[in-house]
């Protein structure tokens, strides 16, 4: 395999591998299932690139003398791919870890250092392709071997987990493990990143709707307790590698929004938490969430993001917003959102 088309290779497939990884953390829907199963093959693909990498080095690896800081950022990128292939595919397996961090989590982390350590490799040693490299079928069909080994690996991995009945066999399709189902608020407690508030109130905790409506309004708890009640079943299903099926209680988003007036300009819904944490749905998808103040036949505790809280099914965990203290209609998308969520936490107070 000719050495600039392993190393442009493998800067490929671990750039796919990051890329297809960081869109499943959005996925919660089954008809999404294809990029949990690319980024897989795509994991199992980089295989054989390494073993090409490694053993064309090899010879260098055995005598330190020769040892330089790009030897030292081989083995460290090796060492990162095989920790991060392997947590991986022992949570595929296994789900081990269960507790925090997760062996979803220990996977992510490890493949988020091994991109930062492979684009200074790549930065500092990267030789550009030339017609040379890519004379000749033997590497194409070898490439395409990988392909080939990533696809049967990944439907034996499915099959032996199944035939021997692992733990990893009764994931959901986006890799989580089952924790509670309609158990109320007995289910994992997860908090984002610096989202830490102290319990809110409830005779002073406040909703406001606003933005893009005709008629702005602030909603007491025991007025939304006088509202039109509404029940669905959602599956919570968190990033950090576990999810719970649910019966949710609260105010249809569509039915709060019908009451104040929707202008036509309007595109988006942003739920906003007491921590600055936000995030927005397309008008339509938000007018069937649910603004839920009970899981079950129990008000939800301050820990599952009471007063109140977004549900939104087919998203991931963290979409669903804890401690909702605002409903601000849009008329253009939040790419803010982004950097909002990374940074909540950091105010403190109520509304």
């Amino acid at each position: 395999m000719p050495a600039r088309v392993v190393d442009w290779g493998l800067f490929g497939l671990l750039g796919a591998a990051l890329l297809t990884g960081l869109g499943t953390l959005l996925v919660g829907r089954p008809e999404g299932r294809w990029l949990f199963i690319l980024h897989s093959g795509l994991g199992i693909a980089i295989l054989p690139f390494l073993f090409w990498k490694l053993r064309r080095v090899f010879p260098r690896l055995m005598r330190p003398s020769r040892w330089d800081g790009a030897v030292a950022f081989s083995l460290m990128t090796t060492f990162l791919v095989a920790f991060t292939v392997g947590t991986g595919l022992v949570w595929a397996l296994w789900l081990e870890p269960a507790g925090w961090p997760s062996g979803m989590n220990l996977h992510a982390y490890f493949a988020l250092a091994l991109a930062a350590v492979f684009w200074v490799h790549v930065l500092t040693r990267a030789k550009p392709l030339r017609v040379q490299d890519l004379r000749g079928r033997r590497w194409v069909l070898r490439a395409l071997g990988a392909g080939l080994l990533a696809g049967l690996s990944w439907e034996a991995q499915e099959g032996i987990s199944r035939w021997l009945n692992l733990p990893g066999s009764r994931r959901r399709f986006t890799g989580s493990r089952e924790a509670g189902r309609f158990t109320g608020n007995a289910f994992p407690v997860t908090n984002w990143m610096l989202d830490r508030p102290a319990p809110l109130p409830l005779e002073q905790w406040k909703l406001h709707v606003h933005g893009a409506v005709r008629r702005p309004m602030t909603l007491s708890y025991a007025q939304i307790r006088e509202l039109p009640q509404e029940e669905t079943i959602a599956v919570l299903d968190c990033t950090g590698g576990w999810y719970t099926e649910q019966r949710w209680r609260g105010i249809r988003v569509g039915w709060l929004l019908d009451q104040a007036g929707v202008r036509p300009e309007a595109r988006f819904v942003r739920f906003l938490s007491v921590t600055g944490y936000r995030w927005s749905l397309p008008l339509e998808e938000a007018r069937r969430a649910l603004l839920a103040t009970h899981v079950g036949d129990e008000p939800l505790i301050h820990e599952h993001g009471a007063p109140m809280r977004l549900v939104a099914p087919g998203r991931r965990g963290f979409q669903w917003v804890k401690w909702v203290v605002e409903v601000e209609v849009l008329s253009a998308p939040d790419p803010g959102q982004w950097i909002a969520i990374f940074l909540s936490g950091l105010r403190s107070g109520s509304s």
